[in-house]
C-alpha cells in the first residue's frame, strides 16, 4: 500500500469512569489530573472522569448505562425535567469533547474500562481507520504482559453509541479480567502500560516520524447469545466450564456452551466463531451471555503525518 500522509493529532481525550463500577480508568485518570499531566510532547491531553455521580455510588450507572447515549439521536434529543442524567452528562461531554463528527471534536478519544471477562487488553472500536490500526500495532508490538487483541463494531457513526465515537479518532480500553467495584494491581498497570505506548506513538508521529505499513487481525461482532430462559423468562442455565474464561478461543459446532442447572449439557450449533465478554457481569441485565465475531485481517499503509 501506498504512503499516505494524515493530519496531525493536537489533543487528545483520556477517559474513566464511564461505568462507575469499573475503577482502573477512574483511578488512572485521577492520578494523570493529580500529576497535572496536560502534554505529551506536542499533544494536548485532557482528562475527564466521565460519569462522576455513578462513580461516588458505585455503580455502572444511575438511571441508564452512559457509554449507549452518544447515538445522534439521543445527542440532539431535547432536555426536560424528565430527562434522565446520563443521557445530560452525554450531551455535556459532547459538547466538551466534540461536537460529534464536527471539526472541532478532539482528535483522539480515548475511554477506559474494565470487564469481568477474561479478555486480556482489547481495542474496540468503530472505523476501520489508520490512526487506530497503528496505534493497535504499536500496543501488540511492545506489550507483551496480557493477550493485545482488538474488537471492530460494525455501525454507523449516527448509531455508533459508545463515548469513543465523539472524537475524530477513538477507541474504548478493555482490560479484565476485573470484578466490578475492584481494583487490580497487574491489571492498572497494564492499562498504564497501553496508555503511555499510546502517548509515546502519538509524540512520534506529531514529531514527524513514519510508521511502517503491516497487518492485523480484529474480531468484527457477528451477533450476541442470550442464556437459556424458561417461560418466566428466567435463566435456566450457566456457561459451560469449557466456555468460561475461554474469550476469543474458536467456538465450534458442538462444543458445550450451557450447562442447565438440572446438569444437561447444551452445545453449540452454527458457523466457526470466536465468542468473547463471556459471562460479563454487566450483559446480564441485557440478556447476553456471550458476543460472537469473526476474524479479519486488516492491512494498513505505511503513514507520516500531514503538514497543516
Amino acid at each position: 500500500m501506498e504512503r499516505t500522509s494524515v493530519p496531525p493529532i493536537h489533543n487528545v481525550a483520556i477517559c474513566g469512569g464511564t461505568h462507575g463500577n469499573e475503577l482502573t480508568g477512574v483511578y488512572i485518570v485521577r492520578e494523570m489530573q493529580k500529576q497535572k499531566m496536560e502534554k505529551a510532547g506536542s499533544v494536548s491531553v485532557t482528562t475527564v472522569e466521565t460519569n462522576p455521580r455513578a462513580v461516588a455510588a458505585g455503580r455502572r450507572y444511575t438511571e441508564m448505562d452512559l457509554n449507549r447515549c452518544f447515538t445522534d439521536v439521543l445527542l440532539s434529543s431535547p432536555i426536560t425535567e424528565s430527562t434522565l442524567y446520563e443521557v445530560r452528562r452525554a450531551q455535556e461531554l459532547n459538547a466538551q469533547l466534540g461536537p460529534k463528527g464536527s471539526a472541532e471534536a478532539v482528535d483522539l478519544l480515548i475511554d477506559l474500562h474494565n470487564t469481568t471477562s477474561n479478555m486480556g487488553l482489547c481495542l474496540i472500536f468503530y472505523s476501520i481507520d489508520w490512526i487506530t490500526l497503528h496505534i493497535y500495532k504499536y500496543i501488540e508490538n511492545n506489550l507483551s504482559s496480557v493477550p493485545v487483541r482488538a474488537i471492530q463494531l460494525d455501525i454507523p457513526s449516527s448509531k455508533a453509541y459508545s463515548l469513543e465515537s465523539v472524537g475524530k479518532h477513538g477507541f474504548a480500553i478493555e482490560v479484565g479480567p476485573q470484578p466490578n467495584g475492584v481494583l487490580r494491581a497487574d491489571i492498572f498497570n497494564v492499562v498504564k502500560e497501553a496508555l503511555d505506548l499510546t502517548l509515546q506513538w502519538l509524540q512520534k508521529f506529531s514529531s514527524g516520524h513514519s510508521f511502517e505499513g503491516g497487518t492485523v487481525e480484529a474480531y468484527t461482532f457477528v451477533k450476541s447469545v442470550d442464556y437459556p430462559r424458561d417461560s418466566a423468562g428466567k435463566a435456566t442455565a450457566v456457561i459451560h466450564q469449557n466456555l468460561q474464561d475461554n474469550d476469543f478461543k474458536l467456538l465450534r459446532s458442538g462444543d458445550p456452551i450451557f450447562q442447565t442447572f438440572s446438569g444437561d449439557i447444551l452445545k453449540y450449533e452454527g458457523e466457526d466463531l470466536y465468542p468473547f465478554f463471556v459471562n460479563e457481569c454487566a450483559y446480564y441485565e441485557k440478556k447476553i451471555a456471550f458476543h460472537l465475531a469473526q476474524r479479519k485481517t486488516y492491512s494498513f499503509p505505511p503513514i507520516s503525518v500531514k503538514n497543516d
